[in-house]
């Protein structure tokens, strides 16, 4: 076990946080941490990483526990460059290194009584470098930073000049680098495009450690953690599996815990109800008295804590567009002016009808956001683009720069629609949960969770038939996240939207367009189609085998059945050539280390203890192998 908390609680200002939480976490686990924002999960990452002390509880760390935090927008130094910043993450590898180095010329000079002492120091660094996975150092720098998009960056760049979503992913990098035996993740897949989140996700699955995420990417959760914990009403309760098994199971158990109270309390009734009437009979003085017994000594069952509201979300329209909703014809973004003008898309020709709901997909800086505001002519283009009859748009811009900072919640909605009273407003923000002193509050002074759904509040009351989004759902907690899902599922209108959550694009898209630098490809599915149709067309060969009589494929069948066992057999005597070539190297490397010069210089028996390690495992490989062939 790497830590384990018992009945730990946190209070802040006479609000309780937490309430006697309760959590063990194991060598590989996955855990992913869920809760609605303000929950207190931040408030238990930090007491588990040591920054935050708890008021009541046990705490009890495994002994060399060694502990990664990612926390929310993670700070770099921006002096440094990204040559550095992988250096400090490294410091105890380079450190340990440096000193089994020095250790080791010191031993090759060393009399014998010092020899003993300096064979010891280098063992006890030897087991620290074995702990921290130093051989396989610069194997992991160079897998982390390929997986996390910076393969091809000069390291000297300092990191002053790296984008804010290049940062992050950095100090993602930055932590999977430093390997520790117990990763914490706090929301770490913000600003990765699908092939980094594809990486990420299956180099979790395989990390040696375990790991506690906080993620409101429900696809994410899905594919890696083995454990959900929510924390709800300061309580913590953990579920088997990802997140739609969560969701499950918490509802399952929610009912069962609901039927055990309400059985219980009917229990307690009927037992109030014979007391009541049969106290004052005398005949009935031994019953009564045990009837009192059994309610004192029962156990009373806790009330199942009140479920958290859910947001109510619906967006109707009044009238019906025409079949045609857009049609782009040569259209053409470029950025920038003058020798840094760049073209985002060229020629891009697209066709929607109504009612369909479609999703663009590509990698950071294709420009998708770009393509959304260009077909609404916020931003210059060329080309055509022609809305349909009847068409009413709402804009969801994921940077909410429609939103007045300095005014309140309810005059920023009042603004929008001047002729609806205080009361409706407050209604509709009601239904997302923005109520009672929120509605007062400055938008500048509200959570980006609480900003979306003021921006989705105004949206509803426009009631529009088409609907462009921009990544709708960043900054949502998860609960919001489904009831959003299921809006948009069940809206009747046409949705043209910009998305990275995947959980949203399985649930909620007929067409994904995958935006490239040089073309769009339709996929008429949803997001799993859309990823095996994508993997299909990478493996699929570009012409398509000629159809064979049955004898024909008879025939070919049957020689290469022969062609296999021919390969099969070569492998299998040139596996056991190698396997005999391997052995005897091993044997001599053996003999070796028993020759008086050898066996007396730690450095030379070092290597070559080293060296026999590695031949052996590739020994074991090879038997693996020949097992197989056999």
């Amino acid at each position: 076990m790497l830590i384990s908390l018992s009945n730990v609680s946190k209070t802040f200002l006479d609000k309780s946080v937490l309430k006697n939480v309760s959590l063990s976490v194991n060598d590989n686990d996955r855990i992913g941490l869920l809760g609605i924002n303000g929950v207190g999960k931040t408030t238990l990452l930090n007491i588990i990483s040591g920054n935050m002390e708890c008021d009541d509880g046990v705490i009890s760390l495994s002994q060399n526990l060694r502990i990664g935090y990612l926390k929310q927008n993670e700070a770099l130094n921006t002096f440094n460059s990204l040559q550095k910043e992988i250096e400090n993450a490294l410091q105890l590898v380079f450190d340990t290194r440096a000193q089994l180095e020095i250790i080791s010329k010191q031993m090759s000079q060393a009399s014998e009584s010092e020899y003993e002492k300096l064979s010891a120091e280098y063992e006890r660094l030897t087991n620290i470098y074995n702990a921290v996975d130093g051989y396989n150092a610069e194997v992991r720098i160079n897998t982390v930073l390929n997986g996390m998009g910076f393969g091809n960056f000069d390291m000297s760049t300092p990191v002053s000049v790296l984008s804010g979503g290049e940062k992050t992913r950095f100090a993602l990098a930055k932590i999977l680098v430093e390997n520790p035996n117990l990763l914490i993740l706090d929301e770490p897949t913000n600003h990765l495009d699908f092939s980094m989140l594809n990486w990420l996700e299956n180099y979790l699955s395989i990390y040696k450690g375990a790991v506690i995420i906080v993620s409101h990417d429900r696809y994410f959760l899905n594919a890696v953690a083995s454990d959900i914990c929510e924390i709800e009403n300061g309580e913590l309760v953990r579920y088997k599996g990802g997140y739609s098994s969560f969701l499950k199971q918490k509802d399952e158990r929610i009912k069962t815990l609901t039927k055990e109270f309400e059985k219980q309390q009917k229990e307690l009734e009927d037992l109030r109800d014979y007391v009541r009437r049969n106290l004052a009979k005398s005949s009935s003085i031994n019953s009564v008295g045990s009837r009192v017994k059994a309610l004192e000594k029962m156990e009373l069952q806790a009330k199942p804590n009140p479920q958290v509201k859910d947001l109510h979300i619906s967006f109707p329209f009044d009238i019906e567009p025409h079949k045609t909703i857009l049609e782009c014809r040569d259209l053409k973004v470029s950025v920038g002016k003058g020798e840094s003008k760049k073209v985002l898309f060229n020629n891009f020709n697209l066709e929607i009808s109504r009612g369909e709901k479609v999703a663009f997909v590509g990698k950071n800086g294709v420009g998708k956001s770009s393509l959304l505001k260009a077909i609404l002519k916020k931003i210059p283009s060329e080309g055509v683009v022609r809305w349909g009859g009847n068409v009413k748009i709402s804009y969801f811009d994921q940077e909410l720069s429609s939103l007045d900072l300095n005014m309140t919640v309810l005059e920023a909605v009042h603004r929008k629609f001047p002729t609806k009273t205080e009361y409706e407003i407050r209604s509709m923000l009601a239904r997302f949960l923005i109520e009672d002193e929120d509605v007062f509050k400055r938008i500048r002074e509200m959570s980006g969770a609480n900003r979306a759904k003021v921006a989705l509040c105004i949206i509803v009351f426009e009631r529009s038939n088409v609907l462009v989004l921009d990544e709708p759902t960043n900054h949502l907690d998860y609960k919001a996240k489904e009831a959003l899902d299921i809006a948009l599922s069940q809206y009747e209108g046409t949705i043209i939207m910009v998305s990275h959550d995947r959980y949203l694009l399985n649930s909620v898209p007929d067409k994904i367009i995958e935006m490239k630098p040089d073309e769009i490809i339709i996929y008429k599915g949803n997001y799993d189609y859309y990823k095996e149709h994508v993997q299909v067309e990478i493996k699929e060969k570009t012409t398509k085998p000629v159809e064979k009589s049955d004898v024909a494929v008879q025939y070919d069948e049957s020689r290469k059945n022969k062609a296999q066992d021919r390969k099969r057999r070569a492998k299998l005597m040139n596996t056991e050539k190698e396997m005999e070539n391997l052995q005897s190297e091993v044997d001599e490397l053996k003999q070796l280390i028993e020759e008086p010069d050898v066996s007396s210089d730690y450095a030379r028996l070092s290597e070559i203890l080293e060296e026999i390690k590695v031949k052996e495992e590739q020994l074991e490989k090879l038997e693996n192998l020949w097992l197989e062939l056999a």
